[in-house]
């Protein structure tokens, strides 16, 4: 290895020693503001941190940091995905791999609640709890087949890449890079432009993420200060089971299927994945993430550009492992505490609509709470419900995106690996790349 690439390997381990030790600090400094405002009574510190509006420090630190971050995701998405599409030597191969790619994610999916349905089944949650609660949940209206279809299609490209819509930017994405693959030397001579794009842009990812540690700090110390222990223990064995079990997902499905399906060493891809799991935890948003899955799959993991500029975003639209284990949990949890049984049909369902509703729903606001207000419909469950389990939800979203970013990641090294597009020397390194 160069003195450059050596050099370059340790600057990135010590950034995700900063991010973790920003992590920590940020939760312990929310948790201590959360205690000092309830126990002292004042709120003049914790109102200058803590403000939703111009005068929280810490909204303005978080918010501004995962502003930057997004601002790069439509461009770097756009821009990996011509250069990927065009630089495949054989465009058949484009649906080859989308259906693995597609047809892997739902495995994961399915797998996830099918574990989260076991496990509220056999700990059960909600029985015995009061379900008297003066919350109200309204569901929001998801949309019909039909129009996930329709939407597929951009009717207008910069208004797709404006509101983020990422199965359009995917699609059009797509095309254009088969439309340079074809165009003979004006193909060339506009590839390279994308290519020369594609590295500043990586190069921009990289710099912001020198402040990642700071940005971190105040997301978590924001989000801790607010929920507190008080909103943990009333519902701490749902808490818990949903975690334990988002864990074993993360730590048992996606380094058995790498071993059974890529024949890679889980515990280096694990290793490798740490950063991005962590900043993954921290902003609670996959699309967020997404230039540091893309970096971290390409340069650690060693898949080719062609195959993760394309498995990566798409999994971020449509790959809800995180978001069927908290279903799975969740929709057993209503049904014990509300007195319903449900029979092996009604889980069934439970299992077939959180898996297609992963896509049905894909790049839609609310998505998660919309799929959990379908699944609980198709089984006769009060869609109030949700109100009992909606006020801790924002800490278990983190550990549920960044098991989702590790799916993507595994679900692209699977598809590289089959498509000979992953280099194994820089997977089995001990350097990170």
């Amino acid at each position: 290895m160069s003195d450059d690439a050596s050099h370059s390997a340790k600057s990135r381990k010590r950034l995700t020693k900063q991010i973790i030790i920003g992590m920590i600090a940020g939760a312990l400094t929310g948790f201590l503001i959360n205690q000092y405002g309830n126990l002292r009574g004042e709120d003049a510190v914790y109102g200058f941190l803590m403000a939703a509006g111009p005068d929280g420090l810490f909204e303005i630190l978080g918010q501004g940091f995962i502003s930057l971050l997004q601002v790069l995701v439509v461009p770097l998405v756009f821009v990996s995905l011509v250069c990927g599409t065009a630089a495949l030597d054989d465009i058949r191969r484009l649906g080859k791999i989308g259906l693995k790619t597609v047809g892997l994610y739902l495995m994961t999916t399915a797998i996830a609640i099918s574990l989260a349905l076991s496990a509220a089944l056999l700990v059960r949650p909600g029985a015995g709890l009061d379900r008297t609660t003066d919350a109200s949940y309204e569901a929001a209206e998801a949309p019909s087949l039909v129009e996930v279809i329709v939407n597929i299609f951009p009717r207008n490209v910069i208004d797709a890449m404006a509101s983020g819509n990422m199965l359009q930017i995917i699609l059009f994405s797509v095309l254009l890079g088969i439309a340079l693959s074809f165009s003979g030397e004006a193909g060339k001579r506009l590839l390279k432009l994308f290519e020369d794009a594609n590295a500043v842009i990586m190069k921009l990812v990289m710099l912001i993420m020198l402040i990642a540690p700071y940005g971190v700090f105040a997301l978590l110390a924001r989000t801790f200060a607010d929920l507190g222990l008080g909103g943990i223990l009333p519902l701490a064995k749902y808490f818990f089971l949903v975690l334990g079990v988002l864990i074993l997902h993360a730590m048992v499905t996606y380094p058995a299927l790498l071993t059974v399906f890529a024949q890679l060493n889980p515990r280096r891809f694990l290793k490798k994945m740490q950063q991005v799991q962590v900043f993954a935890f921290s902003t609670a948003s996959s699309n967020a993430t997404i230039p540091v899955t893309l970096q971290a799959v390409e340069h650690r993991l060693g898949v080719k550009n062609s195959v993760a500029s394309f498995t990566v975003p798409l999994g971020a639209t449509i790959n809800m492992d995180g978001t069927a284990i908290m279903q799975g949990v969740a929709t057993a949890f209503i049904a014990q505490a509300y007195g319903i049984p449900l029979g092996v049909s009604d889980y069934m369902v439970v299992i077939l609509t959180a898996t297609l509703a992963s896509i049905g729903t894909a790049g839609v606001p609310g998505v998660g709470m919309i799929m959990l207000s379908m699944v609980l419909l198709q089984v006769g469950l009060p869609v109030e419900g949700i109100a009992l389990i909606i006020g801790i939800d924002r800490l278990l979203d983190m550990v549920r995106t960044a098991v989702n970013v590790t799916g993507d990641a595994t679900v692209t090294a699977i598809v590289a690996k089959g498509e000979g597009a992953l280099d194994e020397s820089v997977f089995d390194s001990e350097e990170e790349a």
